[in-house]
């Protein structure tokens, strides 16, 4: 029992040299989510008192030091602007400088979401001599790993410039650059990226681990010297430090990595994005790039990854963007045009979570087959303008009876639907289109965004 007073009694003692500290999260040239109740948080002595006092208002809002150690409060941010200074006092002050209200994205995935200008990337090198824009704002967590959830991470906000920008994911930076003009507000992009990452990764461990399916695909994951492979490593360490901190939505560029566990993608990866929305308490959209046309090794294992990625389209507030058209080498896993898909993620956050009117922003997808004799009609969602072909004549389209044995197929747009045939299949039962793993169609909407790959059947697809 003495032992136990002496120890409270130290502890009590060595609290009066403790000073406030922030998460790195919470700094100079930060953007805050606009319009929010957002959370400005750190650590104290235990019934430390704390203030913070932002500069766009007279409220001060007030905390104390939890046993723990731990503080936080709720500040109300104003519309889109800036820069202010927020000003926390304890023991002692930390004054907080050129801070944003805008618009915050999370921007995380694998090498595709990683690459930069440092990896040599055309675009956005272009872009390094006019890239002061003081509105957009980075901040990169580098690579780390833990095996529990941690409370802070490595990484400091930087305005965009030529500097900043070299090492800043090239997506990102266009996804940024594309709403910050459009809506007129700063905007701070999260950036988490490792390549070569499965999604389980990404994944907080607890969500694989009670599903037995989940654990059984993780288990199969081929540990790389390049990355890790245990489930919510990445989470822990670049996501869980960050939840906190208010955003808008995620953007996300990976898949790659999961081909060799497809048939379980769909189910991983809204779990995911549900296992995110609870650590952040809210359900914020999520849009992502569907994987680009490759030669994998193992046959259809990046079609079937694809289908998956579509699939998981139907989850809530869900979005994504296909890319078929933006590959110059399907021998290289890492296309080299950026610009487009940012651009495309973007398009589609802005129509979609900004409601901006006449922005192109959804592929077409398949809708439903009907056969009449030897002809099968396939009608989508997303071409109310219509569709068209790039090309004298449509590739990629693929037609088969009930043998399940695939021909070529002879096709003819009509305006909103397409007529599919082969001289090869008297009684047509399926049809496919782009369903390869280096598919690139040529099929389009009139606002110029390729039809997604699809297929009508449900029969078993050769892997090896």
């Amino acid at each position: 029992m003495r032992g136990i007073v002496i120890a409270a009694l130290l502890c009590v003692a060595l609290s009066g040299y403790g000073n406030i500290r922030l998460p790195r999260i919470i700094s100079s040239n930060m953007v805050l989510q606009q319009r929010d109740s957002v959370k400005i948080w750190g650590w104290a002595d235990p019934y430390e008192e704390v203030s913070v006092t932002p500069s766009w208002g007279p409220q001060t809002y007030k905390a104390t030091g939890s046993r723990d150690a731990r503080w936080e409060v709720k500040v109300a941010t104003p519309a889109a602007g800036g820069p202010y200074t927020i000003t926390i006092k304890g023991k002692n002050t930390i004054v907080l400088d050129n801070v944003m209200t805008g618009e915050v994205w999370i921007c995380s995935g694998q090498s595709n979401m990683e690459m930069n200008a440092q990896k040599g990337l055309q675009d956005v090198k272009a872009e390094l001599p006019s890239a002061h824009l003081h509105n957009i704002r980075f901040f990169h967590i580098p690579k780390t790993t833990a095996p529990y959830p941690q409370d802070d991470c490595d990484g400091q906000w930087a305005a965009c410039d030529s500097i900043t920008l070299q090492a800043f994911s090239a997506v990102a930076y266009f996804f940024g650059k594309r709403l910050s003009g459009e809506l007129n507000v700063p905007v701070g992009l999260i950036g988490a990226s490792w390549g070569g990452t499965a999604a389980e990764v990404w994944t907080p461990d607890s969500i694989v681990h009670n599903d037995p399916v989940l654990e059984q695909a993780a288990a199969k994951i081929i540990p790389s010297g390049m990355c890790p492979y245990q489930p919510g490593y990445a989470f822990n360490a670049m996501i869980a430090p960050v939840t906190p901190y208010a955003v808008a939505g995620a953007i996300w560029y990976q898949g790659e990595n999961n081909t060799g566990a497809a048939n379980t993608y769909k189910q991983l990866f809204t779990a995911m994005i549900d296992g995110w929305r609870a650590a952040w308490k809210k359900d914020f959209p999520f849009y992502f790039v569907q994987i680009a046309p490759f030669r994998y090794r193992v046959k259809n294992t990046g079609a079937l990854l694809r289908e998956a990625q579509l699939q998981s389209t139907a989850h809530y507030k869900t979005g994504m963007v296909v890319i078929t058209d933006l590959v110059a080498d399907t021998n290289d896993v890492h296309p080299a045009n950026k610009h487009d898909v940012g651009l495309r993620l973007a398009n589609l956050a802005l129509a979609d979570t900004y409601h901006r009117k006449g922005i192109p922003f959804q592929s077409p997808v398949f809708n439903s087959m009907r056969i009449r004799g030897h002809r099968a009609t396939i009608t989508f969602s997303h071409a109310d303008k219509g569709l068209m072909i790039k090309g004298t004549t449509a590739t990629e389209w693929m037609i088969a009876g009930e043998d399940q044995i695939f021909h070529p197929a002879e096709v003819a747009i009509d305006r909103h639907s397409v007529i599919v045939s082969s001289k090869m299949v008297k009684a047509p039962v399926a049809v496919r289109y782009g369903f390869r793993d280096a598919a690139m169609g040529n099929v389009f909407s009139r606002e110029g965004l390729p039809l997604a790959p699809f297929r009508t059947d449900n029969w078993e697809v050769e892997t090896e």
